[in-house]
Order: C-alpha cells, then structure tokens, then sequence
C-alpha cells in the first residue's frame, strides 16, 4: 500500500487519487492540507497566458470554494494520476451545473509540481465546449 499521508516526503498517484476525491467532495479544508504554504493555482480561464493565477493559501481556497459555489455540483470524475518525481499529472472528465443554469462536460488535466511532499503547484486545463442547457 501506498503512503498518502500528509507526512510522506514524497507524493504518489494515490496521493492526487485522494486530493481528486476531496475536489468532489468540495472539501477546501482537506484540499488545503496537501498544499505548500506558498501554493499556486492556474486556473483553466482567465485572461492571462496561464488562466487565471492565484498565489499562496487564501487566494487558492478561496478559487476552490469559488468553483464549489459556482458549480455545486461540479465533479471531476474519470480520473487517472501520474506521479514522476517532482511532477505530477491527473486527468478527469469534468461536469457540473453552472449557478446560471447551464451545464458542462469536459475532459481536463491538472499538471502538478511537488516540494517537500505537498504540491506547490497545480495548472488547471479543461476542453472548452458550447455551453449546454441544463
């Protein structure tokens, strides 16, 4: 069995299998316990080159919580994760009900870096499709 505990010094696929399951169960608190006090987050829009970037803790749950409010019933599901090194990688297939009242099916990636255990970065990159009614 692979160690997905917070103590580990390394992160695994189990490790983005378990952060992936607390995304689906829009749950900032266990989300924030596997990133570095200095954390970034890309987010899949946004004006810039990269999406949109929030940078440490409080920027970063609050863009989590942000989706949850948005899409309440987002899911990320289909997942496949992939860990070497430093780096990481999850795919997902990603639905949800907009608060506006459309919905979305989209397949996606996070691309991830490591320090110390804890991921330091996540880049978020979804498919763009029409939006669908509800």
């Amino acid at each position: 069995m692979t160690d997905t505990s917070l103590t580990a010094s390394r992160v695994t696929a189990d490790t983005l299998a378990a952060f992936s399951d607390a995304f689906n169960r829009h749950d900032a608190d266990a989300l924030m316990g596997w990133m570095t006090e200095d954390c970034v987050f890309e987010a899949a829009g946004g004006p810039e080159v990269h999406g949109t970037r929030f940078t440490g803790r409080d920027a970063v749950r609050a863009a989590f919580e942000a989706v949850f409010r948005t899409f309440p019933d987002a899911h990320w599901g289909q997942g496949r994760h992939y860990v070497i090194g430093e780096r990481g990688v999850s795919e997902w297939v990603f639905t949800g009900t907009h608060t506006e009242g459309w919905r979305i099916e989209a397949a996606g990636c996070d691309l991830f870096e490591f320090r110390a255990g804890r991921i330091a970065v996540k880049r978020a990159f979804r498919k763009e499709r029409p939006k669908q009614p509800a």
